[in-house]
């Protein structure tokens, strides 16, 4: 490893005495190499937190495993898989459920994250066909629908497995995430094998060191460790603006500036093409998890505390790492 920019510790500092976050840890990597972690205040090196919305950036690579099989298409409708969608809503498609384009409002009324997590996924996606639309499907970005939660029903529906089993088999094992589960969004703390209706938009419960296992997949174009988890293409479509020139009618506290929105994650820099070169996936908790394509390095900042209250200066600190980028061959210790 190598040591962290003094204005980066700085900059966490005034996150804990400014911000008034407990404590916050800092993880920075390049080509799967941990190049140095910061932890600053009251915060355990292990800790195991709710990390809110940084759950859609996992939801949407799980899904797009699916897409990769062939066994989901990102712009069929869902009504010809889930006959509970009917009319204009059944044409939603699945892109516009990950993108949050899908016309089903926002996070405001908290209808998904509200809903019981012993209930079956598809028990709540009946709930959530019942409701009326609230736009025409992929006219409007809406952040935070409970569209998250028809996507994860039709990836069930695809494989005949449970959210909970997809995932371990495709994400949690592969990566050897031990201290990753997920729950409702509103109750981290439930028994992991009780919760059939995990909140996919922000039920994850993990660590920053499982939490990096999964941007190194990603950072390296869906490899990790040799194993592909996801094509490359899959990874592209994940890392691809989908609401240029679209209103964006609702943005979350703390979202200002963040950019456009992918699929599961934020496009905070993008290309004339529609390529993100910055994504993240910001959640209310304070976990912040980022990709830097320009420069290959990744990172995630990790805390449990309001991210509207710290996000002026989480970028701040982002930008002082970006900005000493060390050289690409930064040796190993011994």
């Amino acid at each position: 490893m190598i040591p962290p920019p003094t204005a980066l510790v700085s900059k966490l500092r005034d996150v804990v005495v400014r911000d008034h976050a407990p404590g916050v840890t800092v993880m920075v990597l390049r080509n799967g190499q941990l190049l140095y972690r910061v932890d600053v205040g009251d915060i355990d090196p292990s800790a195991q937190f709710p990390i809110a919305s940084a759950s859609k950036w996992v939801a949407a690579a799980l899904i797009l495993s699916v897409v990769d099989e062939g066994k989901l298409a990102l712009d069929e409708p869902v009504g010809q898989r889930l006959p509970e969608f009917t009319g204009e809503a059944g044409m939603i498609t699945l892109r516009q459920l990950l993108s949050f384009t899908s016309g089903q409002g926002g996070i405001r009324d908290l209808f998904d994250i509200r809903q019981d997590p012993h209930i079956t996924l598809a028990e709540a996606v009946v709930q959530i066909a019942a409701r009326p639309l609230e736009d025409q499907p992929g006219a409007v970005f809406k952040y935070g629908s409970p569209a998250l939660q028809v996507a994860g029903r039709l990836a069930e529906q695809a494989t005949g497995k449970p959210w909970a089993a997809l995932f371990d088999e495709r994400i949690g094992k592969p990566l050897g995430l031990k201290r990753t589960y997920w729950s409702g969004a509103l109750r981290p703390d439930l028994d992991p094998a009780t919760v059939r209706n995990p909140n996919l938009q922000g039920g994850l419960v993990t660590t920053a060191d499982d939490y990096v296992r999964f941007l190194t997949m990603l950072a390296a174009g869906g490899v990790y460790e040799g194993r592909q988890i996801l094509s490359p293409a899959a990874v592209e479509t994940l890392e691809t603006a989908q609401t240029l020139n679209k209103p964006k009618a609702y943005l979350p506290p703390g979202a200002a500036g963040l950019g456009e929105y992918a699929l599961g994650n934020w496009c905070e820099a993008v290309t004339s093409h529609g390529s993100c070169t910055i994504v993240s996936s910001a959640g209310a908790l304070g976990t912040f998890p980022w990709i830097d394509r320009g420069s290959g390095v990744y990172g995630i900042f990790f805390m449990r505390y309001w991210f509207k209250a710290v996000a002026g200066d989480l970028r701040q600190a982002r930008r002082i790492i970006l900005d000493n980028v060390p050289p690409k061959a930064v040796p190993r210790d011994p």
